[in-house]
Parts: C-alpha cells; structure tokens; sequence
C-alpha cells in the first residue's frame, strides 16, 4: 500500500511543478490554488509513505516520478525539446526507480 501512497504522491508533484508554471508566480488564482493543494497533499502522502519505506527510497522515487513526469509533461504539453539525450536521462531515472523499488 506503501507503493501505491508513493506513486500518487510523485504524480500530485507533477501536478504542483507544471501548476508552478501556469501560476505564473502565484500571479493567477485557480492555478495557484491547485498548485498549493498538490504541494500539500504530495507532501502528506510522501510523509505517509514514509512510515514503512526508507526515507532514501521513498524520496528519491518521490523526486524520481515528479521529474520524469514534469519533463514529459512539458514535451507533450509545453513543446518543450524531445532530445535523444533527454529522453536517454529520462529512461535512465526510470531505471533508477525500479532499482530502488526492487532492492527495498
């Protein structure tokens, strides 16, 4: 159940980095408001999570999820650079998040 806390908590923190950028600095009110709710809730859950993983662990596939998410996000929605490199370090954090989901 752990897991499952984990990984929705890594997904409310790509919610929160992209709202970061539709808030426009905390300039715009609806995404400000989602954004501040998503930092929120990522956070309880992560401190959540952290009752029975390691907090190494858990917060490194908490970053993990949160950026691999935000740069995809921004690929598809942003336009931002699909780069061979780019995608090349996006699948080697990917890696990195099952190592650590199979050697806890």
């Amino acid at each position: 159940m752990a897991w499952i806390i984990l990984f929705i908590a890594g997904l409310l923190e790509v919610v929160w980095a992209i709202g970061l950028k539709y808030s426009h600095g905390f300039t715009r009110l609806t995404p400000s408001i989602i954004t501040a709710v998503a930092m929120a809730a990522s956070v309880f859950l992560l401190a959540n999570a952290m009752k029975t993983l390691p907090v190494g662990t858990a917060y490194a596939v908490w970053t993990g999820i949160g950026a691999v998410g935000a740069a995809v996000t921004g690929i598809i929605l942003l336009g931002e650079s699909a780069s061979v490199m780019r995608i090349i370090s996006l699948c080697l954090i990917i890696g990195g998040i099952i190592g650590l989901k199979f050697s806890s």
